[in-house]
């Protein structure tokens, strides 16, 4: 099945879930991806296919016809749909947590949100988001376990492993505020200890080298074309990241938390003090001051990073670069 193809599948399942009431053939062409360029006919003849490749592999779609209504409507039933009560082990939660982040870093998550938006925009109301979180123990709710993958160079270092193409980027030594670019014939993606890697060949060294993702800087430039990268034999990716590059000592940072916000990061905490003008402020244990930054610039203008200098640097970086 094509990537486009698979899009628009995806994106026909999330809208007819998250819609409260059902759908007529052309709100779902004007909502859903891949639909809204085709002419009536060759639209009707897709849709029609779809709905029954989606019946065919157990997806329930209703029709709904209302009798004040010239044309049926569509949806699918939340309770027809969605798997039964499921326990998991430990490292079967752990699988399905990190499939789920890759997904959502993925170019397919951000086709499928385009649906939501467009239903929306047209006044249609939906529920809450769907597949928005998925992780551990699925017992009535949605599976909490997730692996941190908020490096912006993920996804383009993603897409290089899988067309096999040679990237260049800025990189952050550890331990430096130096910045030199690197050209990467990139082996492959790995996470450790909720950290991501990209491990390959360094074309400057002429060696094999890891890179933390948290500290590419700018744009991943691809260069060359698809398939020119060639992964060694027996190569063992978890291998070479498996070696600590840097200083694990934890440190503390002092954050200035809105009052009334940021629960979870109250909870981790190892103290809060009340402070003045609607603000407290919080101890924050941390290891590596970009993870740290990108939590914390995730949470808006509900905190403020008070120190040390080298996380409060981190975070204005982040801040700085999504204002480009």
């Amino acid at each position: 099945m094509s990537r486009r193809k698979t899009e628009r599948l995806l994106n026909l399942v999330i809208c007819l879930l998250a819609t409260r009431r059902p759908l007529s053939a052309e709100q779902i062409r004007q909502a859903v991806p891949g639909y809204d360029r085709d002419g009536d006919e060759a639209f009707q003849r897709m849709f029609e296919r779809d709905k029954n490749e989606l019946r065919e592999i157990g997806i329930p779609i209703d029709v709904v016809r209302d009798p004040w209504e010239d044309e049926p409507g569509y949806r699918i039933e939340r309770e027809s749909y969605e798997l039964p009560e499921i326990t998991l082990e430990p490292d079967e939660a752990a699988v399905l947590g990190l499939a789920a982040q890759v997904w959502q870093r993925a170019s397919l998550a951000e086709a499928a949100s385009g649906a939501l938006l467009k239903l929306r925009a047209g006044g249609v109301a939906t529920d809450r988001p769907v597949g928005a979180s998925m992780g551990g123990s699925m017992s009535g709710g949605a599976l909490e376990l997730r692996v941190d993958t908020r490096d912006p160079a993920f996804p383009a270092l993603w897409d290089a492993v899988r067309d096999r193409r040679v990237v260049r980027f800025d990189y952050r030594s550890a331990g430096s505020e130096s910045v030199r670019a690197r050209t990467v014939e990139p082996w492959g993606v790995v996470s450790r200890n909720g950290r991501w890697y990209v491990a390959g060949f360094d074309r400057d060294r002429q060696a094999p080298r890891v890179f933390r993702l948290s500290r590419v800087t700018g744009q991943v430039a691809v260069m060359g074309r698809p398939g020119a990268v060639e992964v060694p034999e027996g190569v063992d990716l978890r291998g070479m990241v498996g070696f600590p590059d840097d200083s694990t000592d934890e440190r503390v940072a002092v954050v200035r938390v809105r009052q009334g916000t940021c629960e979870g990061l109250r909870q981790l905490a190892a103290a809060v003090r009340t402070g003045e003008h609607g603000w407290d402020e919080a101890d924050l244990p941390f290891t590596d001051p970009e993870r740290l930054a990108g939590w914390m610039a995730s949470l808006g203008a509900d905190v403020e990073v008070a120190g040390p200098p080298d996380a409060r640097e981190a975070v204005i970086r982040r801040l700085k670069g999504a204002m480009a």
